[in-house]
């Protein structure tokens, strides 16, 4: 297995708000991808990537699988703009260890729990 992650979506009730939140914290634009009733905002990526997902049952949690966003090489940076884009920081940056680096977790737009991880 070359990852343990090949795909991952994250709950949205309003599709706008969770792309414009997503954009901004990453200063990056989501591409959208319908699919039927089914609407995605996919991260851009060179790997493993992921979407938003507004869906008819669309269930934003704070108690499900715990995702860690790559939030290239200082976390403090993507870190520094979610407050103001309307989401949360629930635990700061903090060191796992010098070989792993560092994790920060918060709450988005939508109500969902999301960590971040980076090198330093």
């Amino acid at each position: 297995m070359s990852n343990a992650i090949n795909w991952f979506e994250i709950p949205v009730n309003d599709f706008a708000r969770a792309k414009k939140f997503y954009g901004e914290i990453f200063a990056a634009e989501l591409q959208e991808w319908p699919m039927g009733e089914t609407m995605l905002g996919v991260f851009p990526s060179e790997g493993v990537s992921g979407a938003i997902v507004k869906e008819k049952n669309s269930k934003p949690s704070m108690d499900g699988t715990l995702i860690y966003l790559a939030a290239g090489d200082d976390l403090t940076e993507v870190l520094n703009r979610i407050e103001p884009a309307g989401g949360k920081i629930l635990q700061p940056k903090t060191m796992v260890t010098e070989e792993i680096g560092y994790i920060a977790v918060f709450s988005d737009t939508e109500g969902n729990k999301v960590a971040l991880h980076s090198r330093k």
